[in-house]
């Protein structure tokens, strides 16, 4: 299995932490730079990822979530995606800064 897995809401049925445009362009980001840093296959080193049509945290969007830590983060644009996929998914240190709560499994 994976070693973590990334929750992102996007392409909402009624967008309100975010317009669907920005979490799409989001969305794109993520599946994109997961693809080339080889991390969307295998078994060791996949990181799994999930669009979540809302997380029901309804403000500074998009949200994301990761897990196994339940790592919640705001304002989640493709630059701050590539420090949680730098800094969270592969060096296993949660970006502070972008953190909205900790809800650990």
């Amino acid at each position: 299995m994976g070693k973590r897995h990334i929750f992102l809401c996007a392409d909402q049925t009624t967008p309100k932490c975010s317009t669907r445009e920005e979490s799409c362009e989001s969305w794109d980001y993520l599946k994109k730079r997961l693809a080339e840093l080889g991390l969307a296959k295998g078994e060791q080193a996949c990181i799994y990822r999930t669009k979540a049509n809302c997380l029901r945290v309804c403000e500074q969007g998009p949200i994301a979530l990761v897990y196994p830590e339940g790592v919640w983060y705001h304002s989640c644009t493709p630059a701050v995606l590539e420090r949680i996929i730098q800094e969270h998914l592969i060096g296993g240190t949660p970006v502070r800064e972008y953190i909205l709560a900790v809800n650990p499994l």
